[in-house]
């Protein structure tokens, strides 16, 4: 279901573990500082997804969501707004509660298709700025 701002709490404060797909290895990118913030700040097990990477900030980088051995409860994803359909169907296959799509990406047919599988759906907002308002 897409989630109201309302139900944003509820979800940061359950969830246990996180991927973040597109993650980057440069300190300037969106994606390098929410990652290092939550590692410093939450209580979530963050796991990182590029396919062209091999460690950020000292972590395994995986190449895709299905290589993650352990149950996923939000894929926050950095990607641009076309490749986020092909990364909410694997986060459908690996049975994630959620996806959420980064300030800025807006993609109808996420929520849509997302919700309709029983995903959790949050686009437009970031979870470091969510994460620090609990």
């Amino acid at each position: 279901m897409h989630l109201t701002p309302g139900d944003i709490p509820e979800l940061l404060r359950t969830a246990k573990t996180v991927a973040i797909v597109g993650i980057s290895d440069k300190a300037d990118r969106a994606s390098y500082g929410v990652a290092k913030y939550l590692i410093e700040n939450s209580h979530f097990e963050l796991f990182f997804v590029n396919p062209l990477l091999e460690n950020v900030l000292g972590q395994k980088v995986y190449k895709s969501l299905k290589e993650i051995d352990v149950h996923i409860d939000i894929v926050d994803v950095f990607r641009k707004p076309a490749d986020c359909l092909a990364v909410l169907d694997e986060s459908i296959e690996i049975d994630a509660d959620a996806i959420w799509l980064q300030l800025g990406i807006s993609v109808p047919e996420v929520a849509t298709q997302g919700s309709e599988a029983g995903l959790s759906v949050v686009m437009d907002r970031c979870i470091k700025i969510d994460y620090a308002a609990l």
